[in-house]
This record gives structure tokens, C-alpha cells and sequence, in this order.
């Protein structure tokens, strides 16, 4: 940053001619990466402005906005939601309309930040729709769990050269408040922008946080249409939406995919025998243990009944056969933990992803689903699912 005495020599006496103490230029020329060539007596003769610009353009830079450490599961729960590109609804410009007037700004916005863009679902006050993600201040907000507050950007070094705040819409004033959904995934920002700067009170702080939690309730009304309330992962219409942008990604990219399809055995034993509520907690504790050990990247849904599926990417069929071998040396750890009186063990089938022939994910998840059936024939459970005294319950259930 350049220091401030330099500001001071600029702005407070602005003569062409000013008299710049030499060392103080080429200490600013050299943190601008300037050979000095000429000696300081030459340069204090210049134009004292062209000098400022010159360091002030070298060594200002605007700061894209860093990626979260948990960015594949902020992606994978931004999807889930299924709003992206979707059209302007009532219940979340209300709620832009509300922080515009409030506020006393121009433009107000739910902002969801995607992969390499930011997209507004309401905007209030600008018509652009979207903005690259490296330009965006909500990039930096989902950083933070608080409200990001940016009284002048040109005092910003963060922002001084952006291109929102260079050009249209000359944002000079921001504040965003992070939206966070399912708990913990930072999706996007209810935020508010002038193109005057301000200031923004501590209550004016909380009246935004107000209006950024009404947001998440919005969104989540939204979620539960996709998401499995028992297990929270997504359900069938959830993963059909995150599935069909993975494999389109997969497909410009030319990367794997491989998609496992898992059914519970004796899940129906489990249901008569132990009653429906225990049936239930072994449908919610698979799920968590499949949350558990595999990716953040990786799409988990539960179908419906004891079905859950995975669809990996950017890993081979034999790696993810590996990580499923794992998967299942851990359940069995677990089970004799556990003591329930069961055991929970799975089967599952294993397809990959071929553009050429799985010409829709419906396709897919038949073909995975045919292959688990097979492996289920094939290959009986590993161990007693069930406790000996439980033994002849299950035989006369089958019988």
C-alpha cells in the first residue's frame, strides 16, 4: 500500500512541480518493480502527478476473492437448491424492495455465487443478472460469517480498481450480509450498494442480518422441494438436478464419472423386527456414515426407500471400488460398536458414465440400479446382519 504521506504530498499541495523528497519517489518507483535510471534530482522535475499514477497503478491491484476451503459441498448445496437461472420471484424481490428503501441505496440484491460467476436471483435497482465471480464483493463476503461493510471502495484496496467500481454501476458503497444455508454452507449475500460512500450503523447491521435470514427462509422453502427430510441429503428430484450439471461439467470437460447405486439388505427385516423407528435410524445413520467418507464434491441423495446413490466425479471406477471396499471395513467397525442387535450392510452397483450410450441419467441410475441387483444375488452380505437370537425371526419373517 502506498504510504500515506505520499497521498499528502498529491492532494494537499497539488503543483506539478512539487518538490517530492527523492528518496521518498524512488522508494515508491521501486515498490512499483521501476528501475530507476534516471537520478532523483531529474526526477523531482517531473510531473509529480504522472509520477503518482504511475505508482499508484503498479503497485493498487484489485483482490479477487479467495475459494472457501469447503467449496465443492458450498457448490454441491448452492445446486441442490435448484434456483440458479430461474426466473424473478415476489418473495425475494419483496425482500430487496424492503432493503432499498430501508437503506436509503440505489440497488439492492440477492446475490448466489456460483463457480465462476455471481448470480443475482433479485436484483433491485441495476438490470445485469450476473457478473464474474473474480470481480464480485459477495466473493469475499461468504468468506466471513459477519457483514462485510465497505464504506468508500476507492479507500479499499481490495476493491479501489475494480471494474463495478471504475465503471457502471461506480460502486463506491457496499455493505453483504452472508446467506447460509443448511446450517453451514455460505451461498451467497443479501447485499445493498450506493454509488455515494457512507456509513452503516451497528443497528443498521442487525436490520440486514434480519432481512438476510428472511432470504435463507425463502431458499430453504425452496430446498425442502429437493431435499430427503429424514437424511438431509438431496432426494430423487434434488440429485436429478445436481446430476444432469455434473455430467454436462464432466462432458465439457472430458472428465470421469462414475455413478454407485446402494441398497440396504434386510432392511425390511430390520423394519418388522425392530419396529419402523428403528428402521428409521438405520436409514439416517447410513447416510451420515456416506456423508462422512466420501467427498464434499460428490452428489449423495437418498431415492427413496433403503436406495441411496453417488455420483462421483474426476475419479476412476477402480478408485471409487476402492473407497467403497473402505467404506464398507468402516460399516462393520461400526456395527460392532454399535450393538444395535443388527448390523447395516449394503449392496451396491457400480456404472460409468459414458455420454455415448447413458443418454439420460434415468439410463444411469437403471443401469446401476441392475447391476446392484446382480451384486446383491451374487454376493450376500459379509457377516450376520443380524444377532443369533434374531436368527430364526428372520427365517420364519422369510419363509
Amino acid at each position: 500500500m502506498l504510504p500515506d504521506r505520499f497521498f499528502q504530498y498529491i492532494f494537499v499541495r497539488p503543483h506539478p512541480l512539487i518538490a517530492i523528497p527523492p528518496q521518498l519517489i524512488k522508494e515508491l518507483l521501486t515498490q512499483a518493480d521501476k528501475k530507476i535510471t534516471a537520478s532523483p534530482a531529474r526526477l523531482i522535475k517531473g510531473d509529480a502527478l504522472s509520477i503518482f499514477t504511475i505508482a499508484f497503478e503498479q503497485e493498487i491491484e484489485m483482490i479477487k476473492p479467495a475459494i472457501p476451503p469447503n467449496e465443492g459441498g458450498r457448490l454441491k448445496a448452492l445446486h441442490s437448491l435448484n434456483v440458479l437461472n430461474t426466473l424473478a420471484e415476489d418473495r425475494f424481490d419483496r425482500l430487496t424492495r424492503m432493503a432499498k428503501a430501508m437503506f436509503d441505496v440505489p440497488i439492492a440484491l440477492v446475490s448466489l455465487v456460483d463457480e465462476n460467476r455471481q448470480w443475482f436471483k433479485s436484483c433491485i435497482g441495476i438490470d445485469t443478472k450476473e457478473t464474474s465471480r473474480d470481480i464480485s464483493f459477495c466473493g469475499h463476503t461468504i468468506l466471513g460469517d459477519e457483514a462485510l461493510i465497505i464504506p468508500d471502495t476507492t479507500r479499499d484496496e481490495r476493491f479501489a480498481d475494480n471494474p463495478l467500481v471504475t465503471g457502471d454501476p461506480k460502486i463506491r458503497f457496499y455493505v453483504g450480509y452472508p446467506l447460509t444455508v443448511m446450517h453451514k454452507w455460505k451461498i451467497g449475500t443479501l447485499c445493498i450498494v450506493d454509488t455515494q460512500p457512507r456509513k452503516f450503523s451497528p443497528e443498521q447491521v442487525a436490520l440486514l442480518k434480519d432481512l438476510a435470514n428472511m432470504v435463507e427462509k425463502e431458499l430453504m422453502a425452496v430446498q425442502m422441494a429437493t431435499l430427503d427430510e429424514m437424511t438431509n441429503l438431496s432426494n430423487r428430484r434434488g440429485f436429478m438436478s445436481i446430476a444432469h450439471k455434473l455430467l454436462a461439467w464432466c462432458d465439457r470437460n472430458n472428465s470421469p464419472a462414475t455413478l454407485a447405486f446402494f441398497d440396504l439388505n434386510n432392511f425390511k427385516a430390520i423394519n418388522d423386527i425392530f419396529g419402523h423407528n428403528e428402521g428409521d435410524n438405520a436409514l439416517i445413520e447410513f447416510a451420515e456414515q456416506l456423508d462422512e467418507m466420501f467427498r464434499e464434491s460428490d452428489a449423495l441423495a437418498r431415492l427413496g426407500g433403503d436406495e441411496f446413490v453417488i455420483l462421483l466425479t474426476g475419479v476412476s471406477a477402480q478408485e471409487i471400488t476402492e473407497r467403497i471396499e473402505s467404506f464398507r471395513v468402516h460399516m462393520e467397525t461400526r456395527n460392532v460398536q454399535a450393538k444395535r442387535g443388527y448390523d447395516i450392510t449394503f449392496s451396491y452397483g457400480l456404472v460409468e458414465y459414458d455420454h455415448t450410450t447413458h443418454h439420460s441419467i434415468e439410463y444411469l441410475l437403471s443401469h446401476a440400479d441392475t447391476l446392484m441387483y446382480e451384486h446383491k444375488k451374487k454376493k450376500p452380505s459379509r457377516g450376520a446382519p443380524f444377532q443369533k437370537e434374531q436368527t430364526s425371526k428372520i427365517a420364519e419373517l422369510a419363509a
